[in-house]
This record gives structure tokens, C-alpha cells and sequence, in this order.
């Protein structure tokens, strides 16, 4: 028994090695790195473990029950004859990795095999195989491959149910019992080890494609992170030079270059000194694939080079795209084709899906600051005549019962309006500058309500040549005096509060007007409150417009009780911290 479990132990050496081989083929890795197998995929792994069945029983042992002799190879069994054999682990395997349906499938093919063999364990055998593939299955997890001490046990339980059918099945009963007391041991041992030896093999496959994976999602990850920053101003030569630096020193390829539609954008690596940057592309590939948008291998005859001494024997080329069409190309270049792998043409061709994603985010990220600058301009419109409506109705009322100051009204109101027009068509303006607009409302309105109100100014001088968005302060200051100050029949107070505290800017508008609740100041700010005098426009696109510029800690804060006065306070970074 020792001999015969030694002489299996060997033999299942044979098997191991074929698994070992088998793995190295693509069809077979993807077959059992599948987590779910459609129908083609099962029938592939039925045939596959059903004939590695087969194998399995050849490579066994012939043993007489009337010599007690074993022969090497299982080739024709007598009547009196049975094969020690491995069967066993293709059939469980099957199971393990394709489900019961696998299983039993595999489990047929090598069944009706060992039936059409011979020998007196012919049908107890056959139906030992069925069984095993289909109890295997019952023990495999969706997502989940078995742990190496579950593959040894149903390999050693598939044995062991065979060893027992045949007990039960086998006639003569002496030669059944004899050939079990010879052959139990040894290949329920063997059977189960075979089992584990095979799944350790597949796990490490799987590790290794897992590893290879990992370490190009790492790599692409790691290109990424340094390319974004360069790809965000768009496709150009400056841009392109940067990346291919990156691109070149991150992977193991003798050359890199990114062309547009019509010219080499930047060449790094080998042959530098004759494709050039600027230059036109030469090569029929290259606009093959601007045109196809499809990924190219290019051996030396089609790459063309008109250099008599170029080292570029290869490459590798692939689109870039942009909204689904074609803006250039990505070429990585080798000494031959044959050092283009399979994992080279996989990882080239997600570098340029990735490329392809970052001039996308790039063209998204310039429409949307286009499109926050035309938000900005439309805010800042909108207020200008929300301004002039009210300082002409005060104007009209003024030119019967005072002519003088409705003429002094005028002039400031131009003055007003020639730094409200310039003002629209800036995105930002100096302290400075919005302070002297908001004063030429101001002469307006204390011309209109002598003595209803008292200005107070706390102004840093060194805030003044900071920026902000234009068109800020008059329309808070306005708001104050037409709805705090105004109902009001005592004269208020209002104080303009600008000051800088470590790295930003404080301004405060604050009046001891008529004030409002709590409901309503948290209001103002986030929607259009419309009243009797106004479009309740004003205060809602300032904070807009702070918060599209600065972030939303630039936001309005606005305090006020009824009765008690409002305090409209924001806070912006000032220009060396932005």
C-alpha cells in the first residue's frame, strides 16, 4: 500500500505539470478567473475538465486483483482488472470553479469514458464520477473560489464515495474488497492532495494576473496624478511635451510622442533629433488611426521612417478623443515588434482612454468657467438698472421742487453710471474704485433724505488695491436705506466697515434701521424676495456672484432683529492667498 501511495504521488506529479501548463494559456486563465461562466463559457469547461478526466484515468494505475500486480499505464482493462487512477480531480475541480452543472457535465464525459473501459468497477466508477462533480458544485460560492483545505476534503470525499459505490456495486464482492483494501488509502490520499495541488496552482495564476493588474491600475494612477495638471490647459505642444516626459519615464518603452491631426505635438525618447516637434506626420498609420479612431500595432514597414539609421522598429499607436472624436494620436515605440506584449497593447490602450478623460474634464472645466463668467456678467447687468430706475424716479421728483439739486443729482448719477458701465465689463475691481461708486450713490440719496442718516466710514487703507466682484457694496448699502432706513421716521446710522484680519478681508454694512426677522434674513440671501419697492433681486445675485468667485465661505452673513437694525457682513481672501 506504502508503494502503491509513493508510485501515485509520482504519477500525480504528471498531472500537476499539465495544470501548470494549461495555465499558461490565455483561454484557460480566463476560464477560471471568471467569477460567472455564461453557456458558451460552460460547455468550454465541461469539454475541458471532462477530457482532463480522461487524462486523469490514463495516467493512472492497472491493478489485477487476481495477481495483486500493478501495470504503469492504464491502457486496456481486463475484466478482472481496476484503475487506480485521478479522475477524481477533474471532475471536482469542474465543480468547484463552474457549479454543479459544470460539474456533472465533466463528470459525464469522464463517467462514460471509464464505463466504455471495462473491469468489473467499470459502473460503479462511472457513477462515482457524476456524483462527484455535482456534490462538488453544491460547495461552490458566487464570487468565491475554495480555500485549498475544502478542494483536499472533496477530493478526499469524491474518493472516498467511489471506494464505497464500488463495495456496494462491484461483483464479484471478494475481488471489490480486496482491490479497496489495496487502493483506498493511496488514492483518496493522492486524490485529495491532487485536488489542493491544482487549486494552489490555479490561485497562483490568478494571483499573478491580480498583481499585474494592480500594478497597472498603480502605474496608470500614478501617470494620472502627474499629467492631470498639464492636460487641463488642453492639447497643445506644451502640454504634450510635459506628459510625454512622464510617459517615457513611467513605462518601458524606448520612445513616446503625441501628435494632433496634422503634426508631432512632442517626441521623447530615441530619434528625437529627426521627429521633431512641429513637424508634419508622415506616416500613413498615424492617419489611419486619426481616422478610424481605432488602435494600431505599426511594425517597421509601416512606420516609414525616412531616416536611414532610426531605431524605431515598432509601435504602438492609439487615438486621442475628444466628445467621441479624434483629436490626435498616442504612439509609444519599441525596437521590434517583438517586444510588444499583450500587456503592453492593454496598458497603451488605457493610457489613452485615460488621456481621453482628461481632455474631456479639461474642455469641461474651461465651458463651466465660460459659463460662470457669463453668469457673472448677467448678475452684475441685472443690478445696474435695478440702480438707475430708483435714482431717476428721486431725480423727477427733485426737478420742480429743486432744480439746483436735481442738477447736482445729474452729475453725480453720470458719474455714477460711467464707473457702472465701465464696471460690467470687469470681473473684478479694486476696493478703491467700488468705494467711490458706492459714494456717488451716496451723494444721491443724501440729497434725497437730508438729515435721515448719518454715514460713518472704518476703512484700511491697506485694503484699498484688493479686488472684488464689481457692483457689491452700492446695492447693500441701497438696500439698507430703502428698507431699514427709509420707513424709519428718526434719522439712523449707517456704518461701512472694511478691515482685513490675517488672510482675508472683512467688510461690514450695518444700520440702525427698521431691521427684519430671522426667517426672512436667512431668506434674502438664497431666494428672490420680492416687496413693494424692489425686485428682491439685489441681495440674492451678490451672494451669488461672492460665492461663484470666492467659495461658499464668501458668503453673505446677514444679522437683524426687528427694530433693532441689520448687519450685512461678508469675508473674501485677499489676492496674494487666492
Amino acid at each position: 500500500m506504502i508503494e502503491l501511495l509513493i508510485t501515485m504521488l509520482e504519477r500525480l506529479g504528471i498531472i500537476v505539470m499539465i495544470a501548470f501548463i494549461l495555465t499558461r494559456f490565455s483561454f484557460f486563465r480566463h476560464l477560471i478567473t471568471s467569477n460567472q461562466l455564461n453557456r458558451k463559457q460552460q460547455l468550454i469547461a465541461v469539454l475541458f475538465f471532462g477530457v482532463f478526466g480522461i487524462v486523469g484515468t490514463y495516467s493512472g494505475l492497472t491493478f489485477s486483483t487476481s495477481s495483486s500486480e500493478f501495470s504503469l499505464w492504464a491502457t486496456d482493462i481486463n475484466t478482472d482488472e481496476a484503475i487506480a487512477n485521478f479522475r477524481v480531480i477533474g471532475v471536482v475541480l469542474a465543480g468547484l470553479l463552474g457549479g454543479y452543472k459544470v460539474g456533472i457535465g465533466a463528470g459525464l464525459i469522464a463517467g462514460v469514458h471509464r464505463f466504455f473501459l471495462g473491469g468489473y468497477t467499470a459502473f460503479p466508477c462511472g457513477i462515482a464520477s457524476i456524483l462527484a462533480g455535482y456534490f462538488a458544485g453544491l460547495f461552490r460560492k458566487d464570487n468565491q473560489r475554495p480555500p485549498l483545505t475544502k478542494a483536499l476534503i472533496i477530493g478526499a470525499a469524491a474518493e472516498a464515495v467511489q471506494m464505497l459505490l464500488i463495495l456496494l456495486l462491484a461483483r464479484p464482492f471478494s475481488q471489490a474488497l480486496d482491490l479497496i483494501e489495496m487502493i483506498a488509502l493511496p488514492m483518496i490520499i493522492a486524490n485529495g492532495l491532487g485536488c489542493a495541488l491544482f487549486l494552489l496552482i490555479i490561485k497562483n495564476v490568478v494571483y499573478q494576473e491580480d498583481k499585474i493588474g494592480a500594478s497597472q491600475t498603480q502605474l496608470s494612477l500614478r501617470i494620472a496624478d502627474q499629467t492631470l495638471v498639464y492636460l487641463r490647459k488642453g492639447l497643445n505642444a506644451s502640454s504634450a511635451q510635459a506628459v510625454c516626459q512622464i510617459l517615457h519615464s513611467e513605462t518601458q518603452t524606448i520612445a513616446v510622442s503625441i501628435t494632433n491631426k496634422t503634426n508631432i505635438l512632442a517626441h521623447v525618447g530615441m530619434a528625437s533629433d529627426h521627429h521633431q516637434q512641429k513637424s508634419p506626420i508622415q506616416t500613413q498609420v498615424t492617419r489611419d488611426v486619426i481616422r478610424d479612431g481605432q488602435l494600431v500595432i505599426a511594425k517597421n514597414q509601416m512606420i516609414h521612417c525616412s531616416h536611414p539609421d532610426c531605431p524605431l522598429g515598432a509601435a504602438v499607436i492609439a487615438p486621442l478623443k475628444q466628445r467621441g472624436e479624434t483629436i490626435g494620436t498616442l504612439k509609444f515605440y519599441f525596437h521590434s515588434a517583438k517586444e510588444i506584449s499583450p500587456l503592453s497593447i492593454e496598458l497603451i490602450s488605457g493610457l489613452s482612454a485615460l488621456l481621453s478623460s482628461q481632455l474631456e474634464i479639461a474642455n469641461a472645466d474651461h465651458a463651466y468657467k465660460l459659463a460662470q463668467e457669463a453668469e457673472i456678467t448677467a448678475l452684475q447687468a441685472q443690478i445696474s438698472p435695478h440702480f438707475l430706475f430708483n435714482s431717476l424716479n428721486t431725480i423727477t421728483s427733485l426737478i420742480r421742487i429743486d432744480p439746483g439739486k436735481a442738477r447736482k443729482l445729474l452729475v453725480s448719477l453720470s458719474h455714477f453710471l460711467r464707473q457702472n458701465l465701465s464696471a460690467t465689463t470687469e470681473s473684478s475691481i479694486t476696493f478703491e474704485q467700488e468705494l467711490r461708486h458706492m459714494k456717488a450713490y451716496l451723494t444721491i440719496e443724501e440729497t434725497r433724505f437730508n438729515d435721515k442718516f448719518t454715514v460713518i466710514y472704518d476703512i484700511d487703507e491697506n485694503c484699498l488695491m484688493e479686488k472684488l466682484p464689481p457692483l457689491t457694496l452700492q446695492p447693500i448699502v441701497e438696500n439698507a436705506i430703502k428698507h431699514g432706513i427709509y420707513p424709519l421716521d428718526r434719522a439712523c446710522t449707517l456704518t461701512i466697515r472694511i478691515n482685513r484680519w490675517r488672510d482675508k478681508i472683512y467688510v461690514t454694512v450695518e444700520d440702525t434701521g427698521k431691521g427684519m426677522d430671522r426667517e426672512t434674513a436667512d431668506l434674502i440671501k438664497h431666494s428672490h424676495v420680492p416687496s413693494e419697492t424692489g425686485s428682491g433681486l439685489a441681495m440674492h445675485n451678490i451672494n451669488r456672484r461672492l460665492t461663484l468667485m470666492f467659495g461658499a465661505d464668501a458668503a453673505l452673513q446677514i444679522e437683524s432683529e426687528p427694530n433693532q437694525g441689520t448687519s450685512v457682513r461678508f469675508a473674501i481672501p485677499i489676492m496674494e492667498d487666492r
